[in-house]
């Protein structure tokens, strides 16, 4: 009787609910396990040889290389572009292939093109149209865009079979290609380049009013498709949103433009002393040594000079890249041209842009500038750049990146005057689209599944370094800028791991929400340091890869000792939102009189607490303007007592006694899980941060408590104080509870 009476008063101590669990009336059915912490082993595929379970490629993983040896050409009055293009395939899987699949991009554009027929239609949705909008969508035949394959041939120029479904080339092997061995083959073909500001595209070229041109050229070339030991060939139609799974190479490429053009690319530049004239060459040379400023290799008034010509001579450029897995270009008479070098670890890179005088003065003022700065904080998270340098193109209406190269929107006014709008979304897109150097250009994912996986993964390391250039730069993809979508109906929203194609709200769901989700991550679950170490191992592990989202999902784990699933099933694989709140808070004070409650747990176990008398404390509940004695737990003759019979050690450990007792409840409405962020702030002004792990939520999903012992009066508690969480609702994050708005009157009032 006496182990049970100890053990019950302990328990006056705490809580009587513990102990006040009933048997179940009636027996109930048995259940799936729908823990929100439960493993995520039911969702993510099954470790193998070739991605084993801690997230890193396995023993047996292998990728095909494809190199390319191309020449190109550009006719600038007609705008075709022609190719001849010569493939090796490298067949380094365990696989006999029976085919190839090779992606014709540019006939996603082509007149017999499904796409236009995939997307609704409604005269409702073009009420007003202006003479261009209404000529374009009702008078104007179709432009004879899309590949014209002339010649598919074996590598001695014999015809080659092949069939052509849509965006899609399967290239019919002779016998089937056995593991080791290579097949080449050649592709002839040409295109009309689409004017990218009235026809549209990610490529393309802008018509200036006095003629000239700017070309940014890319899908440009047929390309072949990734094969995967274990999901076999990425040969998904090409339908204009979701981007691209490419193979890494080699590339030899020879690209014949007009004489006056200036133009950057992918890889080396290999005839410098034949395009570039010996001043230009001098600059350049100043330019690599130049860690500071941009150096100018082409000026404004030599580029104003060049765009009122209009050379009948061409010239070749001749471009190198070793292990990229995509070629693009950039052309035109137009280009101012400047360049910085950048320090990597010891290794020179160099930043460079080009851009028309449409560009200035923001262009000069900024572009290189930020393609440095971001090099240098992607590699900082990441691994050290390995290519030679980076580009940032300047094209209006575009935002594409491309090993090496990226093409650019962010256009000053006529004038040259600009809004901080403009300035803040031209540094986002350069520091975006030269991110992408990182992901997906080197840990390269399929872009075509998963589009979180460079769009959103990149947008969070873009994040991190637009605050490194601009500590008060408005990044748009914090969690707080998740709110809006997140709150929306849910037949409007996809979880993120949905192929792109069918998403409705694309921005949101591939960019801002994972680029939020990580940032919440890094700050407030794992901490930037354990955060840091996993995300680097992740890339360093994938870098020149094909990774999926289980190695990503796997190596953060792995590499943090943190089990993450309750996040990536919540955060990834549904659309529930963050939603957590005060419910109650009941002030209690310490008394040596028995409460109610206590003697009714008393009776409960047939306990007679005058046996206790002046053994026992309890806390009572303070309710409404009532106080209580006021008394600390030093003043009580029970606790004087039993300091009395500790050693002076043991009463140096002890703290300054608690005088104020604050049972919080909190309530979740929302599905997620989150941290507990709390802020208490104090009568006398101060303040004092709480924050509980995810897994306070464990046994209970709907609420959770916590007692909050202090010395001083709480005076307010408030809930994930700096928005962290992504918090849907913050009417209920606080204690006292606000009054509610005009605003919020009218919103609950609508929802309802």
């Amino acid at each position: 009787m006496k182990k049970l009476a100890s053990f019950v008063l302990s328990a006056l101590f705490v809580t009587a609910s513990v102990f006040a669990q009933d048997a179940p009336k009636k027996r109930q059915k048995g259940h799936t396990d729908q823990n929100k912490f439960r493993q995520l082993k039911d969702v993510l595929p099954t470790p193998n040889t070739q991605r084993n379970a801690s997230g890193a490629p396995g023993y047996e993983y292998t990728q095909q290389k494809v190199d390319y040896v191309m020449d190109i050409r550009i006719d600038e009055k007609t705008d075709r572009l022609y190719g001849n293009e010569s493939i090796t395939y490298h067949n380094n899987s365990k696989d006999h292939l029976e085919y190839l699949w090779v992606q014709l991009d540019q006939n996603m554009r082509a007149p017999d093109s499904k796409t236009p027929l995939a997307n609704p239609e409604s005269l409702g949705n073009s009420t007003f149209n202006g003479p261009v909008t209404f000529t374009r969508n009702n008078l104007q035949k179709p432009k004879e865009f899309g590949y014209k394959i002339e010649a598919v041939t074996y590598a001695d120029g014999s015809p080659l079979s092949h069939m052509i479904n849509r965006t899609m080339m399967r290239i019919n092997l002779p016998k089937p290609l056995a593991p080791g061995e290579t097949f080449q083959f050649k592709i002839k073909w040409n295109y009309l380049i689409n004017n990218s500001v009235t026809d549209g595209g990610r490529s393309g070229f802008e018509l200036f009013p006095d003629g000239n041109k700017n070309y940014t050229i890319a899908q440009f070339f047929p390309r072949l498709a990734v094969y995967d030991n274990v999901e076999g060939w990425q040969n998904m139609q090409f339908w204009g949103r979701s981007e691209w799974a490419l193979e890494f190479g080699d590339y030899d490429v020879k690209i014949t433009v007009p004489a006056d053009h200036i133009m950057e690319s992918t890889g080396e530049l290999q005839n410098e002393k034949k395009v570039l004239t010996r001043e230009q060459r001098k600059r350049f040379e100043k330019a690599r040594k130049s860690f500071k400023d941009p150096v100018f290799i082409v000026t404004q008034a030599e580029a104003e000079k060049a765009e009122k010509g209009r050379s009948n001579k061409t010239k070749t450029w001749h471009f190198t890249a070793k292990n990229v897995r995509d070629f693009a270009f950039a052309s035109s008479r137009k280009y101012i041209w400047d360049a910085m070098a950048v320090n990597i670890n010891g290794k020179t890179v160099m930043a460079t842009s080009l851009y028309p005088k449409e560009g200035n003065p923001l262009w000069e003022e900024h572009s290189t500038r930020v393609v440095a700065n971001t090099l240098e904080e992607y590699s900082k998270m990441t691994f050290d750049y390995p290519y030679s340098k980076a580009v940032s193109v300047h094209a209006d209406r575009q935002g594409m990146e491309y090993p090496m190269i990226c093409f650019n929107y962010g256009r000053p006014n006529p004038d040259g005057t600009y809004s901080e709008r403009t300035k803040r979304g031209m540094i986002g897109v350069i520091t975006h689209e030269v991110g992408h150097n990182f992901f997906p250009m080197i840990v390269n994912s399929d872009e075509r599944q998963w589009t979180w996986m460079d769009e959103g993964i990149n947008s969070f390391v873009e994040i991190l370094a637009e605050l490194d250039y601009d500590p008060n730069f408005f990044t748009g993809n914090l969690p707080k800028d998740i709110v809006r979508y997140m709150s929306i109906d849910q037949e409007n929203l996809s979880p993120i791991m949905s192929q792109g194609d069918y998403v409705k709200n694309f921005g949101p769901n591939a960019y801002t929400k994972p680029a939020a989700g990580l940032y919440m991550l890094r700050q407030t679950i794992m901490g930037p340091e354990l955060f840091d170490y996993a995300f680097r191992t992740y890339a360093q592990r994938w870098m020149f890869k094909h990774p999926t989202p289980a190695d990503f999902f796997r190596t953060m784990e792995d590499a943090s000792a943190m089990d993450l699933d309750w996040f990536w099933r919540g955060w990834f694989y549904t659309t529930d939102y963050t939603d957590i709140g005060v419910k109650s808070v009941k002030k209690f004070y310490l008394t040596d009189q028995p409460t109610d409650e206590a003697k009714a747990q008393a009776k409960r176990f047939n306990l007679d607490l005058k046996e206790y008398e002046g053994k026992l404390l309890y806390f009572a509940e303070e309710k409404g303007d009532t106080k209580g004695n006021g008394k600390k737990a030093m003043d009580f003759d029970v606790i004087k007592n039993h300091l009395a019979k500790m050693t002076a050690e043991e009463k140096a450990a002890l703290k300054e006694a608690p005088n104020y007792f604050y049972e919080v409840t909190f309530e979740k409405p929302g599905g997620l899980v989150m941290p507990i962020i709390v802020e208490l702030e104090y009568a006398d002004g101060t303040k004092e941060r709480h924050t509980y792990p995810a897994q306070i939520w464990r046994y209970n999903d709907e609420q959770v408590s916590r007692v909050f012992r202090t010395t001083k009066e709480i005076k307010k508690i408030t809930v994930d104080p700096d928005l962290e969480t992504a918090d849907i609702d913050t009417s209920n994050n606080s204690w006292p509870k606000k009054k509610d708005s005009k605003f919020n009157k009218f919103k609950n009032k609508v929802k309802g």
